[in-house]
């Protein structure tokens, strides 16, 4: 009986581990999203973010297509808002685990960005009808990051 319990506070306490050092990366970001004033699927990707654990601050701007030029993503890669999170861009619907993804492992990359705006990603409405394909930008000619 002790063997048992011992094994399971031991899951208990490496379980608890595993899931705060994957919510930490949520719960310490600050993100500051720009978009279309207009826009109501960016303030749905703001709130899913702010669900997850972001803290995120929204800044409406005319100057998107400038703005994700500079930041490294080419036209045909450009989503509908654009994020700085941390010392990253995040471009489009990305999930959020892609997001927590990318703050974990720190790649030598500008950023990520899902083109477009698919339906059923993180903000839109209507149900997902094909994979999301997010793509490394600034490195280079953007690569895949993740299919989710």
């Amino acid at each position: 009986m002790r063997k048992f319990i011992a094994a399971a506070l031991a899951a208990i306490v490496f379980g608890a581990g595993v899931y705060s050092t994957s919510a930490s990366h949520a719960a310490s970001g600050d993100v500051t999203l720009y978009k279309n004033p207009q826009c109501g699927c960016c303030e749905a990707y703001a709130d899913y973010l702010h669900e997850n654990g972001f803290t995120v601050t929204v800044k409406p701007t005319h100057e998107l297509v400038t703005m994700s030029r500079e930041a490294g993503i080419p036209d045909d890669f450009q989503g509908c808002h654009l994020a700085f999170i941390d010392d990253y861009v995040v471009s489009g619907h990305v999930p959020v685990a892609t997001v927590n993804r990318l703050l974990s492992e720190r790649p030598d990359i500008k950023g990520v960005t899902l083109p477009g705006m698919p339906m059923g990603s993180p903000g839109m409405s209507g149900a997902k009808t094909e994979d999301f394909t997010v793509y490394a930008v600034g490195n280079g000619n953007p690569s895949i990051y993740a299919v989710e």
